[in-house]
């Protein structure tokens, strides 16, 4: 056992060439990831422009319930990112750290394995409602995927915890630029729905490419953690869970369309784009960020509904100006940039606009339960959420109409429970 900066820790040799986990999170950081979460969403952007360009509304309908999909179960994935920052950032404010440890990579490749079986051994419930063409393909795929993306989240969460930002921000733009890729030969070749269906996956193998080509990456993922397996599952569960439920109104939100609307056809086709593309410019930095946010937080750990305002007033002031673009020129934006066919009034993008500003203020609230680990009132927060945006889904309103109520409405229960229980740990 070997004492650095304070703290214990075996497989110190790791730690020494990763970083310490300690340290506050620097503009120089969140700059790094700022570049590297813009260009991701540009990559996002483009995938999502060559399917629609290449595909019919339709179409693209069908491509956009499978990039929910993934959306969702890498969404829950990201569970797995917010317990390893949070264990990692937290050692260092331990004295000493006795007792078992964890290697939360390793623990991150079991539970990618469980859950690829547990979606290939359940899809034959599921599978016929969700998936309309290349059924058994997008089954596969999903499952696949998911199980890569569950190591890239364990490292993400490493690297976030360490202060390694800059491969932390290479995995992110590795991710994005591998899907990015494979789109774009599909569209080349015309290989039509299933091509954008594979890249919609490819990202999950960037894992795997920067633990071959940086030192930084191999070392930060044999770091151990403090406490056990059982320990670090537990608390990954209650992140998972609302990770999960965060997940289906962030990127799984067509899924959950198709399941309070039946066939969506080529008006559900616009709402989908549409919601996609007026949410990303807030939810991606927002959970690009979210190793940063957590880390600011532990850090501000006897000040955190403090530490709220700062992020929360970008997040609105941002928001605000996006909900006024979005109103004044997202229409020709979106007639311009994507086809004839996808048309959306101003109104409807500016409503779509203020429920992701609504969704990226949960996210920050959410950021600061996990700090604080409080993992039951995070979850429950975001199951709320979820559960009532659903609810909402139900209304007997045009699909538009329910869309937006649900986007907006949602999220404000989770908000309102995340902060009382913030208020109660702060007392």
């Amino acid at each position: 056992m070997v004492v650095r900066h304070g703290v214990a820790c075996a497989g110190c040799a790791a730690v020494t060439d990763a970083g310490t986990p300690t340290g506050p999170v620097t503009r120089g950081s969140v700059a790094r990831v700022g570049a590297a979460t813009a260009a991701s969403a540009l990559c996002g952007y483009a995938v999502l422009y060559l399917a629609a360009r290449d595909l019919e509304p339709s179409g693209f309908a069908v491509f956009g319930v499978f990039w929910g999909a993934f959306g969702l179960v890498t969404g829950a994935a990201f569970g797995l990112l917010q317990e390893a920052t949070r264990e990692v950032r937290s050692a260092g404010y331990i004295e000493a750290i006795e007792g078992p440890r964890t290697h939360p990579v390793r623990v991150a490749a079991m539970v990618g394995v469980g859950a690829a079986a547990l979606i290939v051994a359940s899809s034959p419930l599921w599978a016929a409602q969700v998936f309309v063409e290349a059924r058994w393909l997008s089954v596969a795929l999903l499952a696949v995927g998911l199980a890569g993306f569950c190591l890239h989240a364990a490292l993400l969460g490493m690297l976030a915890g360490l202060n390694r930002w800059t491969p932390y921000g290479s995995l992110m733009v590795t991710d994005a630029g591998l899907r990015v890729i494979v789109a774009a030969v599909t569209f080349m070749v015309g290989w039509g729905l299933v091509g954008y269906l594979w890249a919609t996956v490819a990202g999950a193998v960037a894992w795997l490419i920067m633990l071959a080509v940086s030192p930084t990456t191999r070392a930060a993922a044999r770091l151990l953690t403090p406490g056990g397996t059982a320990t670090f599952l537990r608390g990954a569960a209650h992140s998972i869970a609302a990770a999960g439920a965060s997940a289906i109104l962030v990127m799984g939100f067509p899924v959950l369309l198709k399941a309070t609307t039946g066939e969506l056809g080529a008006a559900g086709g616009v709402v989908i784009l549409a919601v996609t593309l007026t949410r990303a410019p807030l939810l991606v930095p927002l959970t690009a960020m979210q190793g940063n946010l957590i880390a600011h937080f532990v850090d501000q750990r006897t000040e955190r509904l403090r530490a709220l305002v700062a992020p929360a007033g970008v997040v609105t002031g941002v928001g605000a100006v996006g909900v006024v673009g979005a109103g004044l020129f997202g229409p020709w934006l979106l007639r311009t940039g994507f086809g004839p066919e996808y048309l959306a009034d101003g109104a409807l993008l500016a409503w779509l606009t203020t429920g992701a500003v609504a969704i990226a203020l949960l996210t920050l609230t959410g950021a600061a339960a996990v700090a604080a680990a409080l993992h039951r009132a995070y979850s429950v927060g975001w199951v709320s959420a979820t559960v009532a945006s659903t609810l909402l889904l139900l209304l007997p309103l045009d699909l538009e109409t329910r869309t937006v109520i649900a986007l907006l409405c949602g999220p404000l229960v989770g908000i309102a429970m995340h902060l009382v229980a913030l208020a109660k740990s702060t007392r």
